[in-house]
């Protein structure tokens, strides 16, 4: 038995990294800039699961793990509203979430942004009609942008952010 743990400890157990992508490196500096051109400081996100089935915040939160690392460009996930610039807003807007969502979004200082992600944060996507939603983001808040996708790749997410601070 302790030749078989010998011999399961000697491979490695974690996975090799990504390449580096140069796209999403250049686009996250350049995010970086842009806000801290307009707001004087770095950006401030506050993630919003309106109602989701978990897919966009599993590609929201690849933004932020060990690879794409957005933290070394200045952007930085916040957990409270009231320090954010920026309300990515994922899912159809359920009965049940309509209050917390419209209690967020007053919470969140001006000037602040509201980004609707994926299919169902833009229109209520395949939960569309459905007797326990209430639609798309931009039925309960104003929107700024909408990033598609079901869902939306960490590079659509990054591209969406930049476009949203370049109007």
């Amino acid at each position: 038995m302790l030749h078989h743990l010998l011999q399961g400890l000697k491979r490695p157990l974690t996975e090799d990294p990504p390449a580096f992508d140069p796209d999403l490196a250049a686009m996250a500096s350049t995010l970086d800039q842009t806000a801290r051109a307009r707001l004087g400081r770095s950006l401030s996100i506050r993630q919003v699961d309106a109602g989701s089935c978990n897919a966009c915040e599993l590609e929201i939160h690849a933004l932020n793990n060990a690879f794409n690392d957005l933290e070394r460009y200045g952007l930085r996930f916040v957990a409270s509203p009231r320090h954010a610039d920026v309300l990515l807003v994922t899912g159809p807007v359920t009965k049940n979430m309509r209050e917390a969502l419209e209690r967020t979004w007053r919470a969140t200082p001006d000037p602040k942004w509201v980004v609707a992600v994926g299919e169902c944060g833009a229109d209520g996507g395949m939960f569309a009609g459905s007797y326990a939603v209430v639609g798309g983001v931009s039925a309960v808040v104003p929107v700024d942008m909408v990033i598609r996708g079901c869902p939306p790749t960490p590079k659509q997410l990054l591209k969406g952010l930049l476009a949203l601070f370049a109007t």
